[in-house]
């Protein structure tokens, strides 16, 4: 995991309390997902600037392509997001995560 993955993890562990149970480094279909909400069915993502280059930006597209197919919502961050604005990061994932909940119950 990277720093930012780290940082985001130690928060997304906390939604426990309100149900919502985030895996780490998850198996979903042929891909490894860094974080995912299976109750809410929603996979978050926290991008290097790698993932600004073509190919890998085209690598993701497809990739969020079939995940959205297989009905789950992605979110995604860039690192500097989470280093500049974790709490804005983690409640943005927890708001869209239990809206998701509330849709499927």
């Amino acid at each position: 995991m990277t720093e930012e993955e780290r940082l985001l993890w130690s928060d997304l562990k906390t939604f426990r309390k309100f149900g919502l149970a985030f895996r780490k480094q998850a198996p979903v279909g042929p891909f490894i997902v860094d974080f995912l909400c299976r109750k809410a069915m929603l996979v978050v993502e926290v991008d290097g600037d790698h993932h600004g280059e073509d190919e890998q930006w085209i690598n993701d597209r497809e990739r969020d392509a079939w995940l959205a197919a297989h009905g789950y919502k992605i979110l995604r961050f860039w690192n500097a997001d989470v280093r500049r604005s974790l709490d804005d990061v983690t409640e943005a994932i927890f708001t869209e995560a239990k809206r998701l909940t509330d849709l499927r119950d």
